[in-house]
């Protein structure tokens, strides 16, 4: 007698649409190109115990190469977690990031105004951006230097290779993103270097001590501690009164 060919849905399978369902309710953007076949991997790792590490790069590569942000294949991750009430796992999220980097370097150079590392705007882009609010406060007759400041992080340290520089610079972008959000303007302005634009008040001091908790949280969750300065520098810089002493300052941020 012959078994059947459609048998009873295994429990990865299960796993891995519950999964599914959750990244498209809460993080994933085009429902169309979630799955990968690393997704069944990393199921199936995580799922029996085994060490996801090698699955999870395989999906971070493959994320990064279809041109997946940085933000959202991690959140992707976190996912798999949470659906399945597993505690998150530091070292799948790390190769997670590690292997989207390799991917994201297999696409063409092209021209952007994001840095394909980070995730953020580039340093000529929050250029541009600063030029709009010394505008906008100069038809207005308010004054920029009162209104607005730069929040700066550095998380830089002397020592790491490449691979090192690139997760920090991808997880520090993703945290930046999730404590800021839509409107405000940022960029990464060196390596380990990063500048918000926002405006100036109470606000912004409770930002600031918030963004280093993050930062360092984060850092210990990407297993990324001895790659980032601790504790994670951050403070308000003035900005000056004109749109080219600000450029300046930007430049001078990134040395």
């Amino acid at each position: 007698m012959s078994l059947p060919l459609d048998g009873p849905p295994r429990q990865s399978d299960d796993v891995r649409e519950l999964w599914r369902a959750t990244s498209l309710a809460e993080v994933w953007l085009r429902p169309g190109d979630w799955y990968h076949p690393a997704v069944d991997a990393l199921v199936e790792a995580v799922d029996e115990g085994r060490s996801p590490d090698a699955a999870a790069q395989r999906l971070g590569s493959a994320r990064g190469a279809a041109g997946v942000g940085i933000g959202e294949a991690l959140d992707d991750v976190t996912c798999l977690f949470r659906a399945t009430g597993r505690p998150l796992d530091g070292a799948v999220l790390r190769a997670t990031a590690i292997g989207w980097v390799h991917g994201r370097e297999s696409l063409p150079e092209i021209s952007s105004v994001h840095d394909p590392a980070t995730g953020l705007p580039t340093s000529q882009y929050l250029g541009e951006r600063l030029r709009e609010t010394y505008g906008v406060a100069a038809r207005s007759g308010a004054d920029v230097t009162q209104t607005h400041c730069l929040l700066v992080v550095d998380v830089a340290v002397d020592g790491l290779d490449a691979w090192q520089r690139m997760t920090r610079s991808a997880a520090v972008g993703r945290t930046l993103d999730q404590v800021f959000g839509e409107g405000h303007p940022m960029a990464a302005v060196s390596d380990g270097v990063f500048a918000v634009l926002g405006e100036r008040g109470d606000a912004m001091s409770r930002v600031t001590r918030a963004v280093r908790r993050v930062v360092e949280r984060n850092a210990e969750i990407l297993g990324l501690i001895e790659a980032v300065r601790r504790p994670t520098r951050v403070w308000v810089e003035r900005l000056p009164a004109t749109h080219e002493g600000a450029v300046q300052l930007l430049q001078a941020l990134g040395r």
